[in-house]
């Protein structure tokens, strides 16, 4: 098999591998519009109280009717800001929920000479066309109880972690009328993107009071690409958007909104968590491990232009006595999708980086170029470094391969001979080039097994580059500020079909008939087409790999070539 052929045969199944990626995002049905009312819309986000753990969310019908346009004014909230050394973040006095939050250490676009100090990237946010609010509350079948509506009280609405300071708490109180008072507090740690929420139930009243904690996150569709070009190269463009969740027993799962309708979630879960998955960060709530929740997902306003979708964790039932209080507690992540250290956080958490059905090969390729991250200091220098590992480990290969080669350039006047002799005889010259092989211990195959092992690196990398946080806006060296988009210049692309072609003219173009021979001159053209929508760093990836394998080949070709110039003086 050639070498060129194969690698052709290879590069179009990658670029249908991606065109057919594109067009699941740019052809995918869109979430379906409901007219007519429906449950989620009746419930308004809010769910209705259980009487004991065992129930799960009770049908929508039976909860309040409240964030309808004709709902009565309410009071004026609050803002208030929150900034840590990782995070700023805003919280609405009015339910005490998470309207804002950016991440300070991840900028929104890279940082260039013309761009010094780009805005953070901005996670969760109160925008109409960007709504994204993580929420939680209460609800109760025996009297008034605060939920993500409700009022709460602050004492000032500035705080800053401040130098030498390792935690910081902000508590917000709500007192009802039957006596119960509530203090959400939210507790944010130095160097970490886990916020502690606790909600400290105290009842004032004269008889028990029974209800239910919830978590919950609110969010609108991502708004589509402007432009066939940013929805072709932006990464976000192709990566997964929507709801995940996990349970013990059926791990990892994942949702598109375009599913909430058709298939909702109502699952009691032990131990799980749920999220919003968005490409390189995601927002999550923890409840406790032994709490056992009902998961489930709603569509709030589905005949609107900015329908919200929403994923709740409702806990077991609270019963406090008069005189008592009792606590409950969860845990917020809003961050990246940062490997290696989410699974110390809740089980199954480092799955919101999702590599699809090449996670046995992607997994591993982040860690080893972590790992040679940490030697270089640069991502690009650890895909050169990870290309010259694969080459070294496959020398002998690629060895082999490539004497091969050589040997069957010297041929190539003898199999014309044999086309001449059997002209249209398919069957006979196949027949004659297999014997002649044979007889000059050519190996044609030779050059597939380096291919078949590099290639799936290749898609295994291209995984890695477009879902790992890592790597984003990641740069090189000169113009190269993001290896994990395309070129801006286009120069990668143009260097890799000058080795194509160099490798070309270096490899035998035995037994191939003029339509094969015609395609391979248009490969350079392909390439240059292909890799300009590929991410920089894929390119360099296979740019060092073909600088290797093309040197390689020159120098093993030099060699076949003087013994066989000695052979022949002596």
């Amino acid at each position: 098999m050639n070498q060129s052929r194969l690698f052709l045969f290879l590069a179009l199944i990658a670029v249908s591998y991606l065109l057919m990626e594109a067009w699941q995002k740019d052809y995918a049905p869109p979430p379906p519009v409901v007219t007519a009312p429906t449950a989620a819309a009746a419930d308004g986000g809010v769910p209705a109280a259980s009487g004991s753990s065992a129930e799960a969310v009770p049908a929508a019908a039976n909860a309040a009717n409240v964030d309808k346009a004709n709902a009565p004014a309410a009071p004026a909230a609050e803002l208030v800001t929150v900034t840590t050394d990782l995070l700023r973040l805003t919280i609405d006095t009015r339910g005490g929920s998470l309207v804002r939050a950016e991440l300070l250490a991840y900028p929104d676009s890279p940082v260039t000479k013309n761009n010094p100090a780009p805005p953070p990237v901005r996670l969760l946010n109160d925008s109409t066309d960007h709504y994204f609010a993580a929420q939680d509350g209460l609800v109760s079948t025996s009297g008034a109880a605060p939920d993500h509506r409700a009022l709460f009280h602050v004492e000032q609405t500035n705080y800053t972690l401040a130098d030498g300071q390792n935690e910081l708490g902000v508590d917000l109180t709500w007192t009802g009328d039957n006596g119960l008072k509530v203090t959400k507090s939210y507790k944010f740690t130095r160097g970490s993107y886990v916020i502690d929420f606790d909600q400290h139930i105290e009842n004032g009243g004269s008889s028990a009071w029974t209800g239910n904690a919830y978590q919950q996150l609110q969010r609108v569709d991502q708004p589509k690409p402007a432009g066939w070009w940013t929805s072709y190269t932006d990464p976000s463009s192709h990566s997964f958007f929507g709801a995940a969740w996990y349970s013990p027993d059926e791990k990892y799962e994942s949702m598109p909104f375009a599913e909430f309708i058709k298939k909702p979630l109502d699952r009691p879960i032990t131990g799980g968590w749920s999220a919003m998955i968005q490409h390189y960060f995601f927002v999550g709530w923890i409840p406790p491990a032994t709490d056992a929740v009902a998961y489930s997902t709603k569509v709030l306003d589905p005949d609107t232009a900015h329908p919200r979708y929403l994923i709740r964790a409702f806990g077991p039932a609270i019963t406090v006595a008069p005189g008592q209080a009792h606590d409950s507690n969860a845990r917020l992540y809003i961050g990246p999708k940062l490997q290696g250290t989410l699974n110390a956080i809740a089980p199954g958490l480092e799955l919101s980086t999702n590599y699809g059905w090449l996670t046995a090969i992607s997994q591993p390729l982040h860690w080893a170029l972590s790992k040679l991250h940490s030697i270089s200091g640069n991502w690009g220098v650890a895909i050169i470094l990870l290309v010259l590992l694969l080459k070294a480990a496959l020398y002998k290969l690629t060895d082999a391969q490539f004497r091969s080669g050589a040997r069957m350039r010297k041929l190539q006047p003898r199999v014309a001979a044999l086309k001449e002799r059997y002209g249209d005889d398919k069957a006979k010259m196949q027949q004659a080039m297999l014997e002649l092989y044979k007889k000059e211990k050519v190996n044609p195959m030779s050059g597939c097994l380096p291919i078949l092992i590099t290639f799936p690196v290749f898609i295994g990398l291209y995984r890695v580059l477009m879902e790992s946080v890592e790597l984003r806006h990641a740069p090189f060296f000169g113009w190269i500020h993001d290896l994990s988009s395309p070129d801006p210049l286009f120069i990668l692309p143009a260097i890799y079909v000058l080795i194509t072609m160099a490798t070309q003219w270096l490899t035998p173009a035995v037994g191939m008939d003029p339509a094969q021979a015609k395609m391979m001159k248009v490969m350079p053209l392909i390439f240059a087409v292909v890799f300009a929508f590929f991410p920089a760093g894929l390119v360099l990836y296979w740019i060092i790999n073909g600088a290797t394998s093309l040197t390689q080949q020159y120098l093993i070709t030099r060699s076949v070539d003087r013994a066989d110039t000695k052979l022949k003086t002596a």
